[in-house]
Parts: C-alpha cells; structure tokens; sequence
C-alpha cells in the first residue's frame, strides 16, 4: 500500500490512501470541491437514501475519475459514496423513489443558503431536470472512493 498524502485546504480536508479520494466539506468552497469530483457520476435511483432518524442522506455513486482523466488515454470510473449529516427533509423533483432502476447522472451539487444561516438548501443537480433539495442545518459532507476502480467507455464531453 502507498503513502498516504493528506491536504488540507480551507475547512477541507483531502486523504489520497493510494486507493481513492476522501473528501469531507463544511462549507460551499469545500462543497464545490466535491462537486467537482463527482461530476459525470452515475447511479440509479435504488441508491440513493434517506435515513431521517439519523439525519442523513447517502448516495452510491459510479464516479468519472477527473483526477486520472487529465493524462490517461485510459478513463476510469470507481464506486464512491456521497454522504449528507444534519439533513432535515430531502424533496425530489423529476425523481420518482418508485423507480429505482432509473439511471441518473449527476451534474452539480450546490448549496443555497437559508434565512438562518448556516442553514440552507444541498441541491444535487440531474441531467433530464431531475433534482434532489436537502434541507440542512449546515454543510457537513463527506465523500469516499470505496475500491471497485474499472475502465470507462469514455470521457464525458460538455458543450
């Protein structure tokens, strides 16, 4: 096993193991970092929870590794978790909970803030105009590669 490296930038802190990123965000700045990482990610409905007893929101996610994609002629993709603390309701717009196979990919994740801060809204942006708004009482996100790393088909292109 590698060495590990850790970063820490603002509030976020950035642990590369040599297997995967972990990510953790306690601002939008921190937001936006994992937001970046997991864009392009894909993942059906089934995986995405709510756990309203424990205040959480969880989401598996099959990752376009970005971080690789710089120099690889080779792209990846790895199974990664997205997880929300301190979530108070979770709304869905154009996501239906009945259809879990319903395959989505993940645009953004963003932050909107509330009238008493630092309360707000964590909206993960879909493509097709599907939307997930989680009503929080702040920002306290994580994000860890778990392991599976496989090849892509190919590197996802924006206009």
């Amino acid at each position: 096993m590698g060495s590990a490296n850790t970063t820490i930038t603002g509030t976020a802190m950035t642990k590369d193991a040599g297997d995967g990123l972990r990510l953790a965000a306690l601002d939008t700045d921190d937001l936006e970092v994992i937001s970046a990482h997991a864009q392009d990610a894909v993942l059906s409905v089934g995986d995405m929870t709510y756990r309203a007893r424990a205040n959480s929101f969880i989401v598996l996610v099959n990752r376009f590794d970005w971080s690789e994609a710089q120099d690889a002629t080779t792209h990846r993709r790895r199974r990664t978790a997205l997880h929300f603390d301190r979530v108070r309701t979770v709304k869905a717009r154009g996501v239906s909970p009945g259809d879990r196979a319903k395959v989505l990919n993940l645009l953004a994740i963003r932050f909107e803030p509330g009238s008493q801060e630092p309360a707000g809204t964590i909206e993960l942006v879909f493509s097709g105009d599907a939307t997930m708004r989680l009503e929080v009482e702040c920002i306290e996100a994580r994000m860890t590669d778990l392991g599976p790393v496989w090849a892509a088909a190919s590197k996802p292109h924006h206009d």
